[in-house]
């Protein structure tokens, strides 16, 4: 294992936290910066005219197809079909959580007790800066050692989440999870219970399966094809010109555009003189 300083502190450089705070439990205390696990696909298709000016979706009154502005809206709750009760801003602002900057431990668990259907959305915790590094180096051994995951609460844009703190290869990631209604059981399905397997048929599974086996995974194998055949198809007919539409800018952000050019031009004359 390489030496390291504990007090070296790497800076993420996947852009600013989006959250900063601390873990804590007991008389525990660390400084952590959230950072997303995770990234957006980067291929999506946009709703535009066949001229390619770009749609906007808009509220509107079914019974008599009127459009609705903002001002109109308001939000509801359905407490039976059909029969809502409207539910003011102040009202949730009052129901919003508490503004905190902690992940609350509230528990230990073991880590193989939570099962993945739980986790909805993966992010790293970083240390804050170098007086929180080996605080933090700590109680990630401490937890990867013991095979131990934290369960939280904390809130993060006015929303409060659930979220297990994990260990793994001395870095602490959070899961936000799903609350326990909002998982289906197998037997809320359908699905069949388990069943006596045949000796043979049992056989002849585990050899299919060892066929296919790998000492680990490929993440290589980890692409979306159905996006790259996307971009492809994308990047092939605007080479060619087929089915390319051009955009008209709005005439203010035309005139902008003039002015921007404008004084780059006044610029660098100022700069040849």
């Amino acid at each position: 294992m390489p030496d390291t300083n504990e007090n070296e502190v790497h800076e993420p450089t996947g852009g600013r936290p989006i959250w900063s705070g601390t873990v804590s439990f007991g008389l525990v205390s660390v400084p952590v910066n959230l950072f997303p696990a995770n990234r957006s696909g980067k291929v999506a298709l946009h709703m535009v005219t066949e001229e390619g000016t770009p749609l906007a979706r808009r509220y509107y009154r079914p019974r008599d197809d009127k459009e609705i502005g903002s001002d109109d809206v308001v939000r509801g709750f359905e407490v039976k079909k059909g029969k809502f009760v409207v539910i003011e801003d102040d009202e949730l602002e009052r129901l919003a959580p508490e503004r905190t900057r902690d992940i609350d431990l509230k528990q230990f668990v073991k880590a193989d007790d939570i099962d993945a259907i739980y986790f909805e959305r993966a992010y790293y915790l970083a240390p804050a800066g170098a007086g929180a590094t080996k605080a933090y180096k700590l109680l990630a051994r401490v937890m990867e050692d013991e095979q131990l995951a934290g369960i939280a609460t904390f809130v993060m844009r006015a929303k409060e989440y659930l979220t297990a703190i994990l260990a793994e290869n001395g870095i602490l990631r959070a899961e936000t999870m799903r609350f326990a209604d909002e998982v289906r059981s197998p037997a809320e399905i359908g699905l069949p219970k388990a069943m006596k397997a045949k000796p043979a048929d049992v056989k002849r599974i585990v050899a299919s399966m060892k066929r296919l086996t790998k000492e680990s995974l490929d993440k290589r194998e980890l692409v979306d094809r159905s996006a790259q055949r996307l971009e492809a198809l994308a990047k092939k007919k605007a080479k060619s010109g087929a089915d390319v539409v051009k955009v008209e800018l709005p005439e203010e952000a035309q005139q902008g555009n003039v002015i921007d050019l404008m004084e780059r031009l006044r610029e660098s004359l100022k700069n040849a003189s």
